[in-house]
């Protein structure tokens, strides 16, 4: 059900529903458990894809409900519904009783208050009409034909949404947040020789949508993926073999986000079932190594004001100079394992219970250039671009696919590779670090992250490193 709201604000305790009422039925479903809340959530969301000189789509979504949680030790109920009513609050308490049962628990303290902001109000969808928006990815795509001869065909994409939340706590404390979403990017595809092959540019941010499509920015961007398209159709095949890896900084942090930062969420070390379970004080990683996640950088995309539990975001230091000395958590897991929330229990919409997720996880910077880096390595791969890639959370293991990738020799940069892999553990990449670059740098705000089906918008970013003895897969012979 939509519900018109006065002057296009989501104000359910205004339009739907009397406050008391709802912290009533909110307290009888968390009666005899640990934790709960009431999550309401509206979010619009629109996007435009322009590809070869057409339109491909043009969206616009909208969605709205709620969802009711309660929670005792390692159950949760969960309930929810895109009706915000009194009746159906009343519904899901049933729901989420029938999981929780007639305990004897005591809730647990509620988050502390914060009027921290870190990002604008205001509706991106609203920063420009929708024929300026058109024009300006029409402008790209003329652009980037008129750039290269060899172009043909540019995919064009812009995508803003405003989410509007608001988090009842059993306390009687009501928590709101206001999050925009940004992001423009452009694939380009280069023809020469009978030969194909691509590249992309793009990012964002929690920022309004003027500044992603003013030229003097969407500029940059088309030459940047033009320049990674004309790189790739100069490669050669990859060698394959147990190499040293340089990996540059700012996106290839992905491979940070997904080798390591799964293994320190906090559910995952609860119920050992990450590679970094039980190593709380120990030795993980080469000395300078120090990991954080942060929810607090204003505008980012991974940041948040407020968690989807109501807890603020934080600077959490995960690994200090190779030293393992946090998790991520969210209240269950905090509460469970004996340590403090961080700010990390994030959930896709009022539909997910939420859990432990990353925001902004990056690697700190250390003392050596990319030019020392480089110089050191002798034989190997220099990786500064990443695609997918696969990782096992139990053990660490995964596979990364390069967008952009160079064969090294001798501290020089040859010729650009094409269908490298990078193969090996989160945890042993860790310990074979040898040199931190002096550069670290955020990604450009492009980052998505799936847990257990469900998908939050993060960010990633590193200095550069050299890694030592990594496997890496090619074809070349």
């Amino acid at each position: 059900m939509t519900t018109a709201h006065s002057g296009d604000r989501f104000a359910p305790f205004e339009t739907d529903l009397d406050r008391e009422e709802a912290l009533s039925s909110l307290r009888q479903a968390v009666a005899g458990a640990d934790d709960g809340e009431l999550f309401f959530e509206r979010k619009r969301s629109e996007g435009i894809v322009f590809d070869d000189g057409r339109v491909r789509t043009a969206s616009y979504d909208a969605s709205e409900g709620f969802g009711l949680r309660a929670v005792r030790g390692e159950t949760t109920g969960y309930a929810h519904s895109t009706e915000i009513s009194e009746s159906a609050i009343k519904r899901a308490v049933e729901t989420a009783r029938l999981a929780v049962g007639h305990g004897g628990g005591s809730l647990a303290q509620g988050p502390r208050p914060t009027n921290v902001k870190l990002y604008t109000d205001e509706n991106p969808m609203e920063g420009a009409a929708f024929n300026v928006k058109l024009d300006t990815l029409r402008e790209i795509d003329a652009f980037l034909r008129d750039l290269d001869p060899r172009v043909v065909q540019v995919t064009a994409s812009l995508a803003a949404s405003h989410q509007e939340v608001f988090i009842l706590r059993p306390e009687g404390t009501l928590v709101s947040d206001i999050r925009p979403m940004t992001r423009l990017n452009i694939s380009v595809i280069l023809e020469e020789n009978a030969r194909r092959e691509s590249g992309s540019a793009g990012g964002g941010g929690r920022t309004g949508l003027l500044g992603l499509i003013s030229r003097a920015h969407w500029e940059d961007v088309a030459r940047e993926a033009l320049r990674v398209a004309g790189v790739n159709l100069s490669a050669e095949a990859a060698p394959a073999g147990v190499m040293d890896v340089a990996l540059g900084n700012g996106w290839p942090g992905i491979l940070l986000h997904e080798a390591v930062g799964h293994g320190l969420e906090g559910d995952f070390n609860r119920k050992k079932t990450s590679a970094f379970a039980g190593l709380m004080g120990q030795q993980v990683a080469a000395r300078g190594v120090t990991v954080l996640d942060d929810g607090t950088i204003p505008d980012r995309r991974g940041s948040i004001s407020v968690d989807d539990e109501g807890t603020p975001s934080a600077r959490n230091v995960l690994i200090e100079d190779g030293v393992l000395v946090g998790y991520m958590q969210d209240r269950q897991n905090a509460r469970l394992m004996g340590v403090a929330p961080t700010g990390n229990g994030r959930r896709e919409s009022y539909a997910h219970a939420p859990m432990p997720r990353m925001t902004n996880t990056y690697m700190l910077g250390g003392e050596a250039t990319r030019e020392d880096i480089v110089a050191e390595l002798k034989d190997g791969i220099y990786a500064v671009g990443f695609g997918g890639g696969q990782v096992d959370i139990t053990n660490g293991k995964f596979v990364f696919s390069c967008t952009e990738a160079y064969r090294v020799k001798n501290g020089r940069i040859g010729a650009p590779v094409k269908g490298a892999t990078l193969i090996g553990d989160g945890a042993t990449a860790l310990q074979k670090i040898r040199m931190i670059g002096n550069d670290m740098a955020l990604d450009p705000g492009m980052g998505n992250c799936g847990k257990q089906g469900q998908w939050v918008p993060v960010g990633v970013g590193q200095p550069s490193l050299l890694i030592g003895g990594l496997t890496v897969g090619g074809s070349a012979a």
